[in-house]
């Protein structure tokens, strides 16, 4: 049982999920067998108005478990169990998520005093696939990094925009990041309360960038910080029609990002309207669909380079895919800039 028995718990593991008991289970087991003091460490589930038996499932292993009668999405989930956690350091774990064994215990270690929260390396697992393996090496669950909020120009946001495709992921050291990502993040829970826990408007996508975002302001002294050492399974599901739907939501998310904050520049990503227009210039001149089929490896090179150098051919089709995910995410964020359009702006400071 993961309840404290005694003293009070150091961290409240925090699992928000619906309809998904035999997934929850798994990150239940795993939770419990963190190579972490049992009481001093508790497990809150918040079952969002689930029909099959998660609850039952997280309440036949000790879990606090709290039940929505309705579902009310992922940022309502997250604030009920905040609300219901004992601990001063609350840790996020998606439903379909694993913690390694020593999960807490380095989410914990990297926390000074000025850091409000503490983010996980998130590892995803797809199956040996094409799909499986592009996801792995291209994680679309990695924080962002410091430098985006050095400047908020479109130049500048182009420029880092390149600089992915081109660079290799960020070395795995504890550093300062823009923003955590919710899988495994955690936060100071009296930090979650003082700017109202999550915008409930923000249901699957960009809602932790908001909460960020919010902290940033209200704790300029405080930091964000990742902690590679922390690591967190993610089993994703190793189909096109899953990558899409999330790059669809992530793309709603930008939009509800744009309505809410003024300062915030568009998430809109270039390639997919180049390749469009480059599609519709070779109706009329054949060679424009050379360029077509090389512009993602001129934006996105690496996949290329690597499938050259470790002869690996399905490498090269990183680009192609990736030019998938952007494509559906600016598709939600043009839905987003409409089902948002009456979205309450965030005062300006």
């Amino acid at each position: 049982m993961a309840r404290r028995v005694g003293d009070e718990p150091l961290v409240s593991c925090l699992i928000a999920t619906y309809d998904y008991a035999e997934f929850v289970e798994r990150a239940i087991r795993s939770a419990l067998d963190q190579d972490y003091p049992p009481d001093r460490l508790e497990i809150v589930v918040v079952d969002d108005g689930s029909t099959d038996d998660t609850s039952a499932v997280a309440r036949s292993h000790g879990a606090v478990t709290i039940r929505h009668e309705v579902n009310r999405g992922l940022s309502a989930a997250r604030n009920t169990g905040v609300r219901a956690a004992s601990a001063p350091i609350v840790a996020f774990l998606d439903d379909d998520c694993r913690p390694e064994p020593d999960w807490a215990e380095r989410l914990l270690s990297a926390y000074d005093e000025d850091v409000m929260g503490v983010g996980s390396r998130i590892v995803p697992t797809s199956g040996p696939g094409i799909l499986g393996r592009y996801l792995e090496r291209n994680n679309p669950l990695s924080p962002l990094e410091l430098d985006l909020g050095r400047s908020e120009s479109l130049p500048y946001r182009f420029l880092l925009y390149l600089r992915r495709g081109w660079a290799s992921p960020a070395p795995g050291e504890r550093r300062a990041v823009y923003s955590l990502v919710g899988a495994g993040m955690s936060f100071r829970r009296q930090a979650l309360l003082d700017v109202e826990l999550f915008d409930t408007r923000f249901t699957v996508g960009a809602e932790e960038l908001d909460l960020c975002r919010r902290l940033a302001r209200a704790m300029p002294e405080g930091r964000l910080v990742l902690e590679p050492a922390a690591q967190v399974v993610h089993e994703f599901d190793p189909s096109m029609r899953d990558m899409l739907r999330r790059s669809r939501a992530y793309g709603r998310g930008s939009a509800r990002m744009y309505r809410k904050w003024s300062a915030v520049r568009p998430t809109f990503f270039p390639l997919p309207v180049a390749m469009a227009a480059l599609l519709a210039l070779a109706a009329v001149q054949p060679l424009a669909l050379l360029a077509a089929l090389a512009a993602p490896h001129a934006v996105a090179p690496r996949g290329l380079r690597e499938a050259i150098a470790r002869r690996e051919p399905a490498r090269a089709l990183d680009a192609y895919l990736q030019l998938a995910r952007e494509t559906w995410e600016d598709v939600g964020f043009l839905q987003g800039l409409w089902v948002y359009r009456d979205l309450e702006p965030e005062a300006a400071t």
